[in-house]
């Protein structure tokens, strides 16, 4: 009888969510180290990597998923190292924007930097693959609008 080759059976919804469960978790992991080399918690880190423009605070709340007085927290002690600015919004006086200063875009280059430096990243990804994976990535976890 000639040799079959049969093709693993498909990952279920459930392996997959494992998957990424692992993958975020040693994503974070790798991301908590470089923040920390710039003496800054994961939440810190995460903040600013989120400014890529202003952001009223209660939409970096809804993004990092925490309450907004813990935003207040981390933007203070952000802003007390000069990596980020408070800023009235010019369309609304009551909203706040969070904008990054020069130092704060210096730090989010390096810790971007050291993330891409390991050969295990995403560098290794051709582009066709960064495309159909960013793509994925939209399909499942599309970004939120605000």
């Amino acid at each position: 009888m000639p040799e079959t080759s049969e093709s693993p059976a498909p990952p279920t919804p459930a392996d997959l969510m494992d998957q990424l469960a692992r993958v975020a978790a040693a994503y974070y992991r790798r991301f908590a180290a470089a923040a920390t080399v710039h003496g800054l918690t994961l939440m810190q880190g995460k903040m600013l990597s989120l400014l890529r423009g202003p952001r009223p605070m209660r939409t970096l709340a809804d993004l990092l998923g925490c309450d907004a007085s813990n935003v207040t927290g981390i933007v203070d002690r952000l802003e007390a190292r000069d990596l980020v600015r408070r800023e009235t919004d010019p369309a609304d006086r009551r909203i706040k924007n969070v904008v990054l200063t020069e130092e704060g875009e210096r730090t989010v280059r390096l810790i971007r930097s050291e993330l891409l430096s390991d050969p295990t990243t995403l560098e290794q990804l051709d582009e066709d693959d960064r495309r159909t994976f960013g793509a994925l990535l939209d399909r499942v976890f599309p970004a939120p609008t605000a």
